[in-house]
């Protein structure tokens, strides 16, 4: 353990890891968080902190079956010429479970009035956990994976993840309240989650999409909304009363 301590080689490994799982983890986050709006408000935080929890403990049990893992890339039957593995299975029925949930979402939302109610309605705290549980199975194998191939220390992955983990429990709860704040925002959210449920399945088809692209899309899209929602909040910021006489603006 100390020779790792010194090992500059060891920190480089933690501190390249620990920005790429944060990175892997923001849409875990954002699934989190619309799920968690599902539940009346008191509930909501404790639901993301548990999320959270659950990923944690998710992506520690995968790093310690790694032997597991690699035997997940083992093709187990071919279909359509390609070979899919279990790692495969697990990112195709993942994908479909997220443009399940998104498209369901979107639904409520354009619906509105009774369905949204209903919707809230019917969710509760265990079921809310037990998606949430779901879908960090999926993100944590992709997310382990890929710390395998980046990292040849055990020690050094589990700390980059327990790292990872952290930041996203310090800034989860903003994240979703800035969700819920923002309706528009919301739907971009539900429209990311889409493109990755998209992107899962093609990758276990075989059809890899780099994730640079996707990251590429997702922050210009994002930073797009910041612009309308500044312009929104300038447009709605109450005008100055002007002098009829010489049209500058009176004293509030």
């Amino acid at each position: 353990m100390f020779e790792l301590l010194s090992d500059p080689q060891a920190w480089a490994a933690f501190a390249t890891l620990t920005a790429l799982e944060i990175v892997l983890g923001v849409d875990n986050v954002i699934f989190i968080s619309i799920l968690a709006g599902k539940l009346p408000a008191e509930q909501r935080s404790r639901a993301r902190r548990i999320g959270l929890a659950a990923a944690l403990v998710s992506r520690l049990l995968l790093l310690l079956t790694l032997a597991w893992i690699a035997k997940l890339t083992t093709p187990l039957f071919t279909l359509i010429g390609h070979g899919f593995s279990g790692r495969d299975l697990v990112l195709f029925f993942g994908g479909l479970f997220l443009i399940y949930k998104a498209t369901h979402e979107i639904h409520d939302k354009l619906e509105g009035g009774d369905a949204q109610r209903l919707s809230r309605a019917t969710a509760t705290f265990a079921t809310v956990i037990a998606q949430i549980m779901v879908i960090d199975i999926v993100f944590s194998l992709d997310s382990i994976i890929t710390a395998v191939g980046m990292a040849e220390h055990l020690a050094v992955m589990v700390a980059a993840v327990i790292a990872a983990v952290a930041v996203m429990m310090i800034f989860a709860n903003a994240i979703g309240e800035f969700v819920e704040r923002h309706p528009t925002v919301k739907m971009l959210a539900l429209g990311f989650l889409l493109l990755i449920g998209t992107a899962l399945i093609a990758d276990g088809c075989g059809f890899h999409v780099p994730k640079g692209y996707i990251y590429t899309a997702m922050a210009f899209a994002v930073f797009v909304e910041l612009l309308n929602l500044r312009a929104k909040k300038k447009a709605a910021a109450p005008v100055p009363a002007a002098c009829p006489a010489c049209g500058r603006a009176l004293p509030g």
